[in-house]
């Protein structure tokens, strides 16, 4: 967990990348303007964060997932950002499918890639082990 909460700012050159893009050419921002920016923007990714994770605990899961992501942004009243999302995750999880679709190996690797628990990261570690030792066998 951070210990400041100047850890929980997005760093300053994101900042300038999107205020950049959404400013026409010519406007200048102040470093002030830009350090609020940064506040404002990590201040809702907290609150995003946490009313997200309300569907989870509420759900008695542990992984936040891009549904209670959409749910969240509902329950804030940002429902003018729910259709944009919708569609950013649908490509997301095309582009995942593909790449994890080309062979049954690829599946089994994307799925030893998703860790949910602690529990699953010690049998992850362990499968690991085991595949080392075949590995060294086979030599």
């Amino acid at each position: 967990m951070a210990e400041r909460p100047e850890d929980f700012n997005l760093p300053t050159s994101v900042i300038t990348r999107i205020v950049k893009d959404a400013l026409p050419e010519g406007v200048n921002v102040s470093k002030e303007a830009k350090s609020a920016l940064s506040k404002a923007a990590s201040v809702f990714v907290l609150y995003a964060t946490t009313c997200a994770n309300n569907f989870t605990l509420k759900d008695k899961r542990k992984t936040l997932s891009g549904n209670d992501v959409l749910a969240a942004v509902q329950d804030m009243e940002f429902d003018m950002f729910l259709e944009p999302l919708q569609e950013n995750l649908n490509a997301l999880r095309t582009i995942k499918a593909k790449k994890s679709g080309s062979s049954s190996k690829n599946k089994k690797m994307e799925s030893d890639r998703t860790v949910d628990s602690e529990d699953d990261v010690q049998e992850m570690e362990v499968y690991k082990k085991e595949e080392e030792n075949q590995n060294t066998d086979e030599l």
